[in-house]
Order: structure tokens, then sequence, then C-alpha cells
């Protein structure tokens, strides 16, 4: 039998977590005991901005505490970990905002829509920790299901139930695979951990496993040709979910897979490293290729959003401490430009559910200067402009450096980055050229001004992508500490692992 920890212990090492689900369902009891309330989705929307600043508060504790692991080997307690989970608590903040801003504009969702966003958080933090298998299935699927409920929660949008419904069956199907990936690799090794995985020699049984296994995570980064969910829930869903989506979702997917990738799977490097350089170089052409044909502006940033999973999948293919600082300076910097582009998004469209298009941003500046800077600025950080697109550009430089430094050969698919990535100005010089050198439509519409938490989020998004693109020191130190840490080898032994 194996010897759990000490249920002290294990409380220290899920304490955010913890913090995190005590505060959802006081919110979640909260709103089934409220009754009919003046506007509570509102008042749910602001507590829940509360609950995750709590929680980003013990994140930062337990990091500071060097709270390790437990569960023998389980649950992680490193820096990564942590790193991650602030940035998910990041991004969660101001989707959460931008909600309550829709919210007091549409009148569209109801007080489960924050439930439901925390619960999706809950389950990526147990994604970022997870160093076991069924505890990273678990977290993906609560993750999983609530968001295949957030995308069809404007129930008066015919587009938000058809997003919904294709991210739940195309989601299910990944589901299946990474189950039987899960369940392949339990019989090659004897064991669900991480640890015990990445120590077992790949034989058939283990590399189908693998093969799964990468099959369903490349659904949840959305690479090619696992992508085609992305445009249609992108663009189906409500913009503050579109964001959460964007910013969240793909933070937790990439930790799980740097994990899995570094800690799990090792053995078979030789197997999956081909594969993914070939799935990472179609990622980063397809996404900024396809993304060159759209006018929508949302499907362009869902293909944006597409393009960026191959650039991450470079830094993930690097192997090295230096490559998982580059995933979290990258994902960061991406966290930001997402939030700050949606607030925009969702102050020209007015809360609609027509499509918001490059013409509809026609002479923004002139009516609309500060929108119109806010989303140049987040548009160049996608590009990875230097000075004017802020922490973008170190963003990309360093997944170049993490690339270019990495023991295999990556010379060729750092050529597809930077010229994938001279192609996706095309597109995001079209609709910057759109808000600056042409001429306001008549008929368009005036955007209202802007609400006080849009306000704010675009302020933080836009000040610290700036102050980090001139000096990125800070949070370059920060990403770097932001390692994997080793699992003790106490907690794993041949004996427990069977």
């Amino acid at each position: 039998m194996t010897d759990f920890a000490l249920p002290g212990a294990l409380v220290r090492a899920l304490l955010p977590e913890i913090t995190l689900t005590i505060g959802t369902l006081i919110l979640l009891l909260t709103g089934a005991w409220g009754g009919e309330l003046s506007s509570p989705t509102r008042r749910s929307t602001r507590f829940a901005i509360g609950i995750v600043l709590a929680t980003a508060i013990s994140v930062i504790m337990a990091w500071m505490n060097g709270d390790g692991g437990t569960l023998d080997g389980r649950l992680a307690g490193d820096g990564f970990r942590y790193a991650m989970d602030l940035v998910l608590l990041l991004g969660t903040a101001g989707s959460l905002a931008l909600l309550d801003t829709d919210q007091a504009r549409t009148r569209a969702y109801q007080a489960e829509v924050p439930v439901l966003m925390l619960l999706a958080l809950c389950g990526m933090m147990f994604l970022t920790a997870a160093r076991d298998l069924m505890f990273l299935f678990i977290g993906l699927e609560l993750m999983s299901i609530a968001v295949y409920v957030l995308a069809g929660v404007n129930r008066s949008s015919a587009k938000s139930a058809e997003a919904s419904l294709k991210y739940f069956l195309l989601g299910a199907f990944s589901s299946g695979f990474l189950l039987y990936g899960i369940a392949l690799l339990y019989g090659a090794a004897g064991d669900t951990r991480l640890a015990v995985i990445g120590s077992t020699p790949a034989g058939p049984i283990y590399l189908v496993g693998v093969a799964l296994l990468l099959v369903g995570m490349m659904f949840k980064v959305a690479a090619v040709p696992f992508h085609l969910w992305t445009p249609d829930v992108y663009d189906g869903a409500p913009s503050p979910i579109t964001a959460f989506m964007a910013a969240c979702v793909k933070t937790a997917a990439f930790a799980m897979l740097v994990r899995v990738m570094v800690e799990g799977i090792e053995p078979a490097i030789q197997h999956w490293h081909p594969v993914l350089w070939w799935l990472a170089a179609l990622t980063m052409v397809v996404g900024n290729v396809v993304a060159l044909a759209q006018r929508n502006i949302k499907r362009m940033l869902a293909y944006s959003s597409i393009a960026h999973s191959g650039y991450l999948l470079v830094a993930v293919l690097s192997f090295s401490p230096a490559a998982t600082a580059a995933v979290v300076f990258y994902l960061f910097a991406y966290t930001l430009a997402t939030l700050g582009a949606f607030a925009v998004l969702g102050i020209v469209s007015e809360g609609t559910e027509s499509a918001t298009t490059i013409e509809d941003l026609a002479g923004l500046w002139h009516v609309r200067p500060g929108l119109a800077v806010v989303f140049t600025v987040c548009l160049l950080a996608f590009l990875g402009f230097p000075l004017a697109g802020g922490a973008g550009f170190f963003a990309k430089w360093y997944v170049l450096r993490a690339a270019l430094a990495s023991t295999t050969p990556l010379m060729v698919l750092v050529v597809v980055l930077v010229l994938s990535s001279v192609v996706s100005a095309g597109y995001y010089l079209t609709a910057i050229a759109s808000m600056f050198n042409q001429k306001r439509h008549a008929s368009a519409m005036m955007p209202v001004q802007t609400p006080a938490l849009s306000a704010a989020v675009m302020l933080v998004s836009v000040v610290l992508l700036l102050v980090f693109g001139v000096f990125p020191t800070p949070a370059a130190r920060l990403a770097a500490v932001a390692t994997l840490g080793a699992v003790p080898t106490t907690t794993v032994s041949s004996t427990d692992a069977r």
C-alpha cells in the first residue's frame, strides 16, 4: 500500500484550490438562496473577482513558503505551478471584469456564469499541479465541462448555442482519445504518476498510449489539424467568454502539455519530437495564412490564437529550463494582450450579436482615440513588434532564444516562426490601418463610453505590456524561477509504483 502524506501537508499544498473552491461554493449558495434580486449577476461577478484576488494571495503565500508537492508525488509544488496559477488568475479576473461590463449593457447572463468561470478556473489550477494522469484528467474535465456550458450562456443567440454544441461534441471526442491514452500508459507503467511513467521503457503499448495522449492534448491547445473548433467557438461565444477561453484555457492546456512532456513521456522523445515538430510548423503556417482572409475580428483572433499555439509548441520542443521560462513569459504577455483586445471589442460591438469586422473599426481613431491606441498596442503585442508591441516582442524573443539554444535541431522551425510572424503582419496591420487611415462610416455606431471595469482592464493590460516591453527584467526573472521541480526520490520507488 502507498503511504499518503499527512492531511496538514495536503491542505498546505492545495490551499489555493481549497480557497477557490470554498469561495465558489459560497457564491453558488448565495445565488441559489438570493432569489430574484436586482442585477444578481453583476453582484456575483464582483464577488467572484474578490474570490480570485483572495486565491491569488494564497498562491503567492504558498509560493513564498515553498510548499512542495504531496500525495506521494502526485501534486507539484514548484514555481511553474504557481506562476501558471497567477497567469490564470489574471486572465480570469480580467474576463470577469469584461463580463460585468457586458452584463450592464445586455442583461444576457444569469448569476451562474461567474460560478462556472470559477469552477473552470479550479479545474485549470488542478491541471497546473497534476503530476498524475488521473488528477490531470479530473482537472481537464472540470475545466472542459464548465467551458462547454459557458460557450452557450447567451440563450438568445443561436451562434452561441452552436458554438457550445460544437465544442462539446469535439471536446468529448478528444477526451476519449486522452482517456484511452491514459489507460494504455497505465498498462505499460503500472502507475499513473508522471514520475513512474517517465522512468518506464518505451514499448509498443507505451508508444500507442503516448500517441493517443498527444491527440487529446493537441485538441486542447488548438494545434493543426485539431483546431477546427476554434474559429466557430470563438466567434459564437460571447466576447467575455471568448477572452476567458483564449487566455485561460490556452494557458492551462500548455501548462499541462509542458509538464507531461518533460516529466512523463521523455522516454519516447525520439518518437514524439518529430511529430510535434511538424505540428508546430503546420500550426504556425495555417493559423497565419487563414487569418489573412478573415474580415471578422473574432475569427481573425481565433486563427491568430492557433498561430500562437504553434509558437508555444516551438518552446515546448526546446525541452529546457529556458524553454519553460519562455512559455511562462509568453503566456503572461499573451493574456494581457488578449484581455485588452477583447475589452476594446466589447465596447465597439456594444454587446450586440452581430460580428465586428475590420470595416467596423474604420476611423475609430477619429472618434475614440483611446480605444484605437489600446487595440493597436494589443495587436502589435500579438505581432511581436518592438517597443510599441511591448512585452509581445520579448515573448517571441525568448521563444526564439530557447529554440536556438536547444540541443535538438530547431533552426528550420525558427525560420518558419520568423516568416510566419511576418505573414501575421498582413492582418494585424490591416486592422490598425483601418482604425487610423480610413474614414468613419456615417452609418457606423458610435462606441459607448468605456465603463470603469473595462477601462481598468485596458489600462492594466497596456501599461504592463509597454512597461515590460521596455524593462522586461522583473517578469523575465520571475519566469526564470518558475521551473519544473524534481519529484523527490523518496516519493516514488519501483516498489510502490506497482
